[in-house]
């Protein structure tokens, strides 16, 4: 019998494995964002207003908040890939319950279930990539997976919006249904396993959530990278919650008007995406360079108006920006968590980012309602701007820790193995 090779001794990124695991995350923020697609008609075939059928996608995001943690200890030491094959199965099972949804209950019923689902599909789909790669190649892990996510945002939703017109909106999410059975399955057949540590010797020190040491290496700089990376999203998705409200000037000539802009955005935080994961082990100082580019372009939004190139130019700046955003802040959190508290950094990213979505909504449509649109561009580049000199004066504490912890599992895997 083959001993499992430790990701540690890898030199090449385990592509089919991280293909099926962004299909994924290509599931879940379609499923998350699909009531926006169908707006119009899933309120008709409710029959309720946009706006209680819109508050379907703000509970989701709630419900992920509240329940990734909760579940992540439920399942704690079972084999990620059976979690994320069972979670996919409920985000399915909560798509059908949806498109079969007589009443607007059921359906909030429904979400509530899915998203809760989707939260534990972060978590486990986070830390399961994190145990089949080296630290050295994490940051391009991500950046492969998360690709599955700007799918769903740049593609998912159109998509959805336009099986909705020919044949309605619960083919939609019997469509979405349909498909994140298949993932469900290729999960189980293509996903390779973590590699297995020896079981631990009967004098080993007693062990907490996601085994890390009682007493051992602080979570300091992880809980650290995390609370400053929501501040930053909220300031960033503040802006974004009203982004076409923003570029209205530009989108009045723009060709295509504000679905060309979007899509505009949508290819640049592609780019943002693909551009993290060249980054390496750098991972603290590109963060903060990504912070301060997303700074930069929130204040380029006060001159959209100017000329519709600069309008076009400043959005594809932002896009870039904080396209990136979301693949360094996650490896940097998986590298500061370490092999010993991987589940715990995997329920802390769909946590953080889903309540900075929360937060910096709700913030923003306060600063709207009392001065409109155009005053957004400031407080949120503000927010971002002080994020940023945090991440700078903290980027070499960090390095330092992450290092830290990549020799740890370094050692560890060399002991098991």
């Amino acid at each position: 019998m083959t001993t499992p090779r430790s990701p540690q001794t890898s030199t090449r990124l385990p592509w089919p494995s991280l293909v099926v695991l962004g299909a994924a995350t290509f599931t879940m923020v379609t499923a998350e964002m699909l009531p926006t697609a169908v707006l119009p008609q899933m309120s008709a075939g409710l029959g309720v207003p946009e706006s209680r059928t819109g508050l379907l996608v703000s509970v989701w995001a709630a419900v992920v908040v509240v329940a990734s943690f909760p579940l992540v200890r439920l399942v704690a030491g079972r084999d990620r890939r059976a979690v994320i094959a069972v979670a996919l199965l409920a985000l399915a099972a909560s798509s059908v319950a949806t498109a079969l949804a007589p009443s607007y209950a059921v359906a909030v019923g429904a979400r509530l279930a899915g998203a809760a689902a989707v939260g534990l599909l972060w978590a486990s789909a986070n830390a399961h990539v994190a145990d089949l790669v080296p630290d050295r190649l994490l940051a391009r892990a991500v950046a492969v997976v998360l690709g599955g996510a700007t799918l769903g945002m740049v593609l998912g939703t159109p998509l959805a919006s336009l099986v909705t017109r020919a044949v309605g909106w619960r083919a939609a999410f019997a469509g979405l249904a349909a498909l994140t059975l298949l993932v469900a399955v290729l999960v189980r057949t293509v996903v390779a396993a973590a590699a297995t540590a020896a079981p631990a010797p009967d004098d080993a020190p007693p062990v907490g959530l996601d085994g890390a040491p009682a007493g051992g290496r602080g979570a300091g700089p992880m809980i650290a990278v995390t609370a400053i990376v929501g501040v930053l999203l909220v300031g960033h998705y503040g802006a974004y919650t009203y982004v076409t409200r923003l570029v209205e000037a530009p989108a009045a000539v723009v060709p295509g008007g504000v679905s060309a802009l979007l899509l505009v955005f949508g290819l640049a935080s592609a780019v943002g995406v693909a551009l993290a994961g060249r980054f390496g082990t750098r991972t603290s100082r590109a963060l903060a360079l990504s912070a301060a580019g997303t700074a930069l372009a929130l204040l380029g939004l006060l001159v959209v108006d100017a000329h519709p190139v600069l309008g076009v130019a400043v959005l594809a700046s932002w896009g870039v920006a904080s396209g990136a955003l979301p693949p360094l802040a996650q490896t940097l959190i998986l590298r500061l968590g370490g092999p010993e508290r991987r589940g715990t950094a995997g329920a802390l990213i769909p946590v953080v980012f889903n309540g900075g979505i929360a937060v910096g909504a709700a913030g923003a449509s306060l600063v709207v309602a009392g001065g409109g649109a155009l005053a957004l561009p400031v407080p949120a580049a503000v927010v971002v701007a002080t994020t940023t000199v945090a991440l700078v004066v903290g980027a070499r504490a960090w390095s330092r820790a992450a290092e830290g912890e990549r020799g740890a599992g370094v050692e560890a895997a060399t002991v098991h193995g």
